[in-house]
C-alpha cells in the first residue's frame, strides 16, 4: 500500500515537472506565432515593394524561407536559453520550494499594499531581537559592574582598615616614644649630656 503511494506521488511530482515544461513550451509556441504573424507577408511585401512588383511569386517563396529561418532561429535562441538557464533544473527547485511550502503550517507573508506597514512588519522582529539581545548584554554588564563595584567597596573597606590600622600603630608608637623619653629622662638628667 506504501508502495503505491509512493509511486503516485512520483508520477505525481514527473507530471507536475511535465507540465511545468509543456506550459513553458506552449507558452513560447504561442509568443513564436504571434511574433511571425507580424511578419506576415502583406507586411514583407510593402517593405519590399520594388521587388515583390518586379517577381510576386519569388518574393512568396523568399517570404516563406524568411519565416522558416525566423521561426528555426527563434526556436535555437528558446532551447539555448532554456539550456544556459538551466531551466530544468530551476523547475526542480521550483518543485522542492512548492513541497516545503506545502509542507510549512505557518502563513507566507503578503504585502499590504501599505510600504510603512510592510516595512515595520518586516523590521519590528529584526528590533525586537536587537532589543532583547541588547537587555540581555545590559543585564551582564550590570552583573559585571555590581561585581566591580562590591570588590571595590571590600576594597575601600581594607583599605579604611589598614589606615586605621596605620594609625593605631602611629599613635602607640607615639605613645611608647614619649613614654621612652620620658623614662629616658627620668633615668638620666639631660644636663648631664651637656
Amino acid at each position: 500500500m506504501s508502495n503505491s503511494g509512493s509511486v503516485c506521488k512520483a508520477s505525481e511530482e514527473k507530471e507536475a515537472k511535465y507540465n511545468r515544461l509543456k506550459l513553458f513550451d506552449k507558452v513560447m509556441q504561442k509568443s513564436l506565432e504571434r511574433f511571425i504573424q507580424h511578419a506576415s507577408f502583406n507586411r514583407f511585401a510593402s517593405t519590399f515593394r520594388p521587388l515583390y512588383q518586379k517577381n510576386p511569386q519569388r518574393m512568396e517563396s523568399i517570404h516563406k524561407q524568411f519565416i522558416e529561418e525566423l521561426r528555426g532561429a527563434i526556436k535555437d535562441d528558446i532551447n539555448r536559453l532554456i539550456e544556459e538557464g538551466q531551466l530544468e533544473f530551476k523547475l526542480n527547485e521550483l518543485d522542492k520550494l512548492e513541497k516545503t511550502a506545502k509542507n510549512n503550517p505557518d502563513p507566507v507573508w503578503r504585502p499590504s499594499g501599505l510600504p510603512e506597514k510592510d516595512f515595520c512588519s518586516f523590521l519590528m522582529p529584526y528590533y525586537q531581537k536587537q532589543e532583547a539581545y541588547l537587555r540581555l548584554e545590559l543585564k551582564k554588564i550590570q552583573a559585571e559592574n555590581a561585581a566591580v563595584a562590591q570588590r571595590v567597596r571590600a576594597g575601600r573597606e581594607s583599605i579604611t582598615q589598614t589606615e586605621h590600622q596605620i594609625s593605631t600603630a602611629v599613635e602607640e608608637w607615639k605613645a611608647s616614644v614619649t613614654e621612652f623619653e620620658r623614662m629616658a629622662s627620668s633615668l638620666c638628667p639631660a644636663d648631664v649630656f651637656d
